[in-house]
């Protein structure tokens, strides 16, 4: 009779923990666009930003950043004159925003709380693109992509204290919060960790089967870097060792990563077939893809709203590109009127 009433305990405790595991693949597999929020307004676009304290979303615009409510979708202003903007890094410990100003290679400081702009920064190198701000040292992070550097920069005089080589074109990176900074090395497929202390590059790690990487997102309770590359796979590394993990099929033309840790997934947005690869995290060691969500063409770049869940995108409609000149040998084409969106993904 024991054998039996512990066979069934065992046989019923299998079933709860198999269920707990399939609505958890279940949920996973929900994700959604939720809302379309149309904006409208010329130029294309780049990073976004969010401030979860006060629902505000904050889109990179080519000449500008517009800031919208992500309670109601409403505008609720505009920081001008950012030429060439790429990434929006908040610093609520200073009450300041700063952008990277990718023609003009300059920061805009502005005023988190009213928008207004402050002062411009010189940002030190080429072609500002991703901008971080790491708390540890309490530096900024400008990496400049045409001239193949790193400024650190000191948000509170405004001054830049340090220039690290990078090696290649940095693209995204993230800060551990205790003294190091990760950057993806697109041009080369490496991962370079940064002391923060020093402002000296520690490490330079190949990344396996991986072409071109662009978004990075981290994982610090496990200590494991997400890099998300252009031939369509997620390049898993030990952000201690450099040891590559795994690699995880993702969609094409990704631009974004980012790591929900209290779900356990790993999200790239995928803008060249308009997916959402939703991935889960097992253990450390081992992933799988969940789910490959239609999202839409062109959304490329994400953030994740960690107090709702919810992942944000933009995207729009294109019209021909127009004749290449010697200016512009490789022009973009425009984005049609009145198609610029903004995408709010999630399960609810």
């Amino acid at each position: 009779m024991k054998t039996v009433i512990c066979a069934l305990l065992l046989s019923l405790a299998l079933a709860h923990s198999t269920g707990h595991a399939a609505s958890g693949s279940d949920a996973a597999r929900t994700y959604r666009v939720l809302q379309r929020i149309p904006l409208g307004e010329p130029g294309g676009w780049d990073y976004l930003s969010i401030d979860e304290h006060h629902h505000r979303l904050f889109i990179s615009r080519s000449d500008r950043v517009m800031v919208v409510s992500t309670t109601d979708g409403k505008v609720l202003g505009t920081i001008a004159d950012t030429q060439g903007v790429h990434a929006i890094a908040l610093v609520p410990q200073l009450d300041r925003g700063f952008t990277s100003n990718g023609r003009a290679n300059t920061l805009t400081e502005f005023d988190l709380k009213t928008l207004k702009v402050l002062r411009t920064i010189p940002a030190g190198g080429e072609n500002p693109d991703a901008l971080l701000y790491d708390a540890h040292s309490g530096h900024l992070f400008a990496f400049n992509g045409r001239s193949h550097d790193i400024s650190v920069i000191d948000p509170r005089a405004g001054t830049v204290v340090a220039t690290i080589p990078a090696g290649g074109k940095p693209e995204f990176a993230v800060s551990d919060g205790h003294g190091h900074v990760f950057v993806n090395i697109e041009d080369t497929a490496e991962l370079e960790r940064l002391s923060s202390n020093t402002n000296q590059v520690e490490a330079t790690w190949k990344l396996e089967a991986c072409e071109e990487p662009s978004g990075l997102a981290f994982d610090g309770a496990h200590q494991r870097l997400f890099s998300v590359c252009q031939n369509g796979q997620m390049a898993v590394t030990d952000a201690v060792t450099g040891r590559h993990v795994a690699s995880v099929p993702i969609g094409q033309g990704p631009d974004a990563a980012v790591f929900d840790a209290r779900r356990q997934l790993v999200f790239s947005s995928n803008g060249e077939d308009g997916s959402l690869t939703v991935i889960r995290q097992d253990a450390p060691d081992r992933y799988r893809v969940l789910a490959n969500v239609p999202t839409q063409k062109s959304a490329r770049t994400m953030v994740l709203d960690g107090s709702s869940h919810r992942l944000y995108e933009v995207a729009a409609q294109f019209g021909p590109a127009p004749a290449p000149t010697q200016e512009q040998p490789h022009p973009r084409a425009p984005v049609l009127d009145g198609s610029f969106t903004v995408l709010a993904i999630g399960t609810k």
